[in-house]
């Protein structure tokens, strides 16, 4: 392909187009590589010139990187200025390093917008499939984790991974045959911590949290557990099983004849599945669980993705009439523009800020900010990490009326959550003369 044969910034297939053209490699090619670029100082071009020169700076990079890498199999564009490469010829580190050195020495000449030189440079991050049986999901992540290590390296800007990679010590591979284990042997386990109406202390809700029965440390939250999932790309599988399984609790609850709401947490390598409404949609079938009993939680940072994939699988999951709230909001960056555009039923502020209610005027000013922006959007505010009753107290003076946290209840195992369900309010907690009557 000769430069500037692409004219526009739209004819570079998105990154959900680009999965697909992934899974079509996948399936003809045994061994593939998968280079991701990621534009540094992209920024300060758009804030000095604005958005048209950005753009047509992109243009030039991408109509370069097809000159380059004129032998590649696909070039893509995974979000604004990351562009991804696919080689089938290039499948070994002395190649790849051949072919990142391609691109820096093409790339010493300036290129010119708005009659000002500008040298790209790139963070560089590649992920080698040697094993034919390694699925696309798991090639993107590690390339994604590469371009990170690239990103926070300032000595190379050049990762790369592989799906034999062993970065690991001796416990991290523990941790891996550990996790292994877990999800073949049944040692997960969902609790489930109720969400409460502050003003009847009516359960409305629950959200569901995963635990690990582990057969020498007993239960165990899911920290460690979910370190051993990232480092080794088995996000998607603990994400199936948990949604899967959240699922079948819904239908548990059914039959004893409790229909709540229940969340579960979507992870990040999930939303970029090109299978995962249908899966969802699958799921459903199978349990038999309407979709107004299914919120998807997601966290700041996901939920305010500018990728059109994940923008694209929000609509669809919205679409099949599952809620979708933001949880820990407050935590992350948020920008506010991206939350005036999502369709949210309810977003949920952060416990840091309701723990410190009582000592910070700045904590409260947050809470009734985030207030303000949910009753401006429409959708309910829920309040994270109530611990005590004064909480309770402060949060009901602000108009918070649905919350969730240890003054009423920890997160409990399906048959206490049931019983619990059976109680159907906490009443007897936050009025300790009141009388349990069910």
């Amino acid at each position: 392909m000769k430069v500037n044969d692409i004219h526009h910034l739209n004819e570079i297939p998105n990154r959900y187009h680009f999965i697909e053209i992934i899974e079509q490699i996948a399936a003809k090619e045994k061994y593939f590589s998968l280079m991701l670029l990621d534009v540094m100082r992209f920024s300060d071009v758009s804030s000095a010139f604005g958005h048209k020169a950005g753009d047509d700076l992109l243009l030039k990079i991408v109509n370069h990187i097809n000159c380059i890498f004129s032998n590649s199999v696909a070039v893509g564009r995974i979000s604004g200025d990351i562009f991804g490469v696919v080689f089938v010829h290039a499948v070994t580190a002395s190649s790849l390093r051949s072919e990142h050195a391609r691109l820096y020495n093409h790339f010493k000449t300036p290129l010119i917008v708005n009659k000002t030189a500008f040298i790209a440079d790139f963070n560089v991050g590649v992920a080698i499939r040697k094993n034919p049986d390694s699925n696309i999901n798991t090639i993107i992540s590690l390339a994604e984790t590469a371009l990170k290590k690239s990103k926070s390296n300032r000595h190379e800007n050049f990762t790369l991974l592989n799906d034999d990679t062993n970065e690991a010590s001796g416990r991290g591979l523990t941790l891996k045959a550990d996790l292994t284990r877990a999800l073949e042997n049944d040692e997960l386990e969902l609790y489930f911590q109720p969400k409460v109406d502050l003003n009847t202390y009516e359960i409305i809700g629950g959200e569901c949290l995963l635990r690990w029965n582990h057969p020498l440390d007993g239960v165990v939250f899911p920290g460690t557990l979910l370190k051993a999932a990232e480092s080794y790309n088995m996000m998607n599988e603990l994400g199936y099983w948990t949604l899967e399984h959240s699922l079948k609790s819904i239908a548990a609850m059914n039959a004893a004849g409790y229909f709540v709401p229940i969340s579960v947490n979507l992870s990040p390598t999930q939303l970029y599945d090109p299978q995962l409404v249908t899966t969802l949609k699958r799921l459903l079938n199978k349990y038999d669980v309407q979709t107004h009993l299914l919120e998807i939680e997601l966290t700041e940072d996901v939920a305010l993705s500018n990728s059109l994939l994940v923008k694209r699988q929000l609509a669809d999951i919205k679409n099949l009439g599952i809620a979708i709230s933001m949880d820990d909001f407050g935590k992350g960056y948020s920008n506010l523009s991206f939350i005036r555009d999502l369709e949210l039923s309810a977003i949920k502020i952060d416990k840091t800020f309701v723990l410190e209610l009582n000592n910070s005027p700045v904590n409260s000013a947050i809470v009734q900010a985030t207030k303000t922006i949910c009753d401006a959007k429409g959708c309910e505010t829920y309040a994270e990490g109530i611990e005590t009753v004064e909480q309770l107290a402060m949060l009901q003076a602000m108009g918070i009326n649905k919350g969730q946290g240890f003054l009423f209840s920890q997160a409990v195992p399906i048959t206490e959550y049931i019983e619990q369900l059976h109680i159907g309010n906490f009443n007897h907690i936050v009025n300790p003369q009141a009388r349990i009557t069910k």
